[in-house]
């Protein structure tokens, strides 16, 4: 099984020249007896979509917390847009961007008046907050709707503001936590691709989710956090590979075929009614060669082949220990 633990350097460049946006070395944090980290490394390049999976109650929340310094770290180093978390705490905040899971909008106000109240938060001046307050509410297609009160606003149209309002100080790191929670599929679509013009730009994102197709979709690399432990970290493709049960379905429409095929490959598991065979199979490029070779060899051709890899719910289910309810929970 490949490993995928990260380094344990707090540099702001990987090795290979790229910068990193957010490392972390060992972070831990208690509440009482309640250890809920334990010893968490991070490191994640500038310009990427980096989602951190895990069960409610894992402690995905209290990472985001410690790293915009919203909570201190029991133990453990973090350096966030090249500020040390401990040491320079308002070099981190100006760094970064929080949206939370419950929304920040103030609904008794308008869409652009919530804008503007961020960019007096920011010390921006009054020309200056109107125009990046402008730009935003376009951006993020609020216009027609920025004179309206926020309460009127669809749960869509409250989480794209909530996004904007993250945006007006220019934040390069943003943290979305679980941020399309309760949106229906075409306002998750929508929030997917704000995510996807954000990393265009250059700008780094931190996701917690417990959508397990939404880190499949947007993440160049996923941790997936257990017990306080991540158990897991890499490509969703690496983290697939991480779980057994991938196999080779080869389908025939002639009785005659099918049993030729059978033969050849004996160890494969046979469906006699539905002229299918079954092989085991990591679904990679020399096994799917291999197959193919044994078939030429006997002179047969298989009229369906499919390739089934585990998905994210296996790895997920998996390596957290989740039942068949909590596996509904988190779809």
């Amino acid at each position: 099984m490949p490993s995928y633990v990260m380094s344990t350097s707090t540099s702001t460049s990987d090795p290979n020249g790229s910068t990193v946006a957010v490392s972390a070395v060992g972070l831990r944090k208690s509440y009482g007896d309640k250890v809920v980290l334990d010893g968490i490394d991070l490191r994640i390049p500038t310009g990427s979509v980096f989602a951190l999976l895990g069960p409610n109650g894992a402690g995905k929340t209290t990472v985001v917390k410690i790293l915009s310094t919203l909570v201190s770290a029991d133990d453990g180093q973090a350096l966030v847009g090249g500020h040390d978390l401990a040491a320079d705490p308002q070099g981190v905040r100006a760094a970064i961007g929080v949206t939370g899971q419950f929304s920040a909008v103030d609904g008794l106000i308008t869409g652009e008046e919530n804008m503007l109240l961020m960019a007096d938060l920011h010390h921006l001046s009054r020309r200056d907050g109107r125009g990046i307050a402008g730009e935003l509410l376009e951006r993020f297609d609020l216009t027609e709707a920025a004179n309206k009160p926020a309460s009127t606003y669809s749960g869509g149209m409250k989480r794209r503001l909530d996004i904007a309002m993250t945006l007006v100080g220019s934040a390069r790191i943003i943290f979305l936590d679980e941020p399309t929670t309760g949106l229906d599929p075409r306002a998750r679509h929508t929030m997917w691709q704000i995510i996807r013009d954000l990393v265009s730009d250059g700008v780094t994102v931190f996701l917690t989710t417990q959508y397990l197709d939404e880190a499949d979709e947007l993440a160049d690399r996923i941790a997936v956090l257990n017990d306080g432990r991540i158990v897991a970290e890499g490509t969703a493709e690496e983290l697939k590979r991480l779980i057994p049960g991938g196999h080779v379905r080869l389908g025939f429409t002639d009785p005659d075929t099918y049993r030729s095929a059978a033969s050849t490959l004996g160890e494969a598991s046979h469906d006699d009614e539905a002229l299918t065979l079954q092989l085991p199979s990591d679904g990679s490029q020399r096994e799917l060669r291999s197959i193919l070779d044994w078939l030429d060899a006997a002179g047969v051709e298989a009229d369906e082949l499919t390739v089934h890899t585990p998905d994210l719910d296996d790895v997920f289910f998996a390596l957290t220990g989740g039942t068949d309810q909590t596996k509904e929970s988190a779809r």
